[in-house]
């Protein structure tokens, strides 16, 4: 489940899955970086193929994630992922993704940068102009 609030949050619910745990019955720190990219790829399902544009190529240049609070199974069995476009450059954009608990408290903000690829060089492209727009919900 996604949607768009606020004009550039972008929320979508992740499932939990048993081995996203360790032994002592908290998120391994890995698993966040796992949650963020699943939430990453609905944004761009949701914001450029559901508009019928092709999924862009964007991979991730630099990931910094910040730690709160364990995560540790709820009733729920799932985490939102809050994501916001922060910052909108020539060839990449900047978000930052704060993974909540089932009591909505952040358990983690990761900010990331990622790079548009052209698909057939592998080179950095230019941001067209359509996707800055989607980016940034307009407000650019």
């Amino acid at each position: 489940m996604t949607n768009m609030e606020e004009g550039r949050t972008h929320q979508a619910y992740v499932e939990l899955r048993w081995s996203d745990f360790d032994r002592f019955g908290h998120m391994n720190n890995a698993q966040y970086v796992e949650i963020v990219q699943e939430s990453r790829v609905q944004f761009s399902l949701d914001n450029f193929v559901a508009q019928g544009l092709p999924m862009p190529m964007f991979v991730v240049r630099h990931l910094e994630a910040d730690y709160r609070i364990p995560i540790v199974p709820g009733p729920s069995k799932k985490v939102l992922v809050e994501s916001t476009v922060v910052k909108v450059g020539k060839t990449s954009f900047t978000t930052r993704q704060e993974i909540k608990d089932d009591q909505g408290r952040t358990a983690c903000v990761i900010d990331c940068v990622q790079v548009a690829l052209d698909t057939k060089t592998l080179e950095p492209r230019e941001i067209t102009e359509e996707e800055a727009r989607i980016l940034t919900q307009g407000q650019r």
